[in-house]
């Protein structure tokens, strides 16, 4: 049993030096300067949504999916590029482009979730509230991302 949790351990240490490593430093640093242009867009889309009397749902879904198409793009050719460059093929690309949309409908299922709850059961601003969903969302994006949608082996699968 000593074994198994030595391993354990040891395996989480080597994940998380691959994190810290200057690769993955790197990533981390594009991922939130993408995520922060993300962000922007997002807000100035859910705020402009607002004025125009669109509900808070509403507006998030909208604001959403914007910055979610610049995520995609950006990323994709930003981020993680020197992964997805190696010998790619119209597969991995679907099979990222799957991957990533099924990332985006959680977490926007989750940040509606929040929303509404901060919202009606504790009264807080949209605004400030879409402020707390962002940290949360923006820290589950980009481990996701890294370890599954944009993840490295994909290009081995097809050699």
């Amino acid at each position: 049993m000593k074994d198994m949790s030595d391993n354990f351990f040891k395996l989480k240490a080597l994940k998380l030096k691959g994190f810290l490593s200057r690769k993955g430093l790197a990533q981390f640093i594009k991922f939130n300067i993408v995520g922060l242009m993300n962000t922007i867009i997002d807000f100035i889309v859910f705020s402009l949504l607002l004025l125009l009397g669109i509900g808070s749902v509403g507006a998030q879904i909208i604001s959403y999916i914007a910055g979610s198409i610049n995520s995609y793009v950006m990323n994709r050719n930003i981020t993680f590029a020197s992964i997805l460059h190696k010998k790619e093929t119209k597969k991995i690309e679907w099979r990222q482009f799957i991957r990533f949309g099924v990332l985006n409908l959680t977490v926007l299922a989750i940040s509606l979730l929040c929303l509404y709850l901060l919202i009606t059961k504790l009264g807080l601003h949209p605004i400030i509230a879409k402020i707390i969903v962002t940290g949360m969302t923006v820290t589950i994006g980009f481990y996701v991302s890294r370890k599954w949608v944009f993840r490295e082996n994909d290009h081995l699968r097809e050699m």
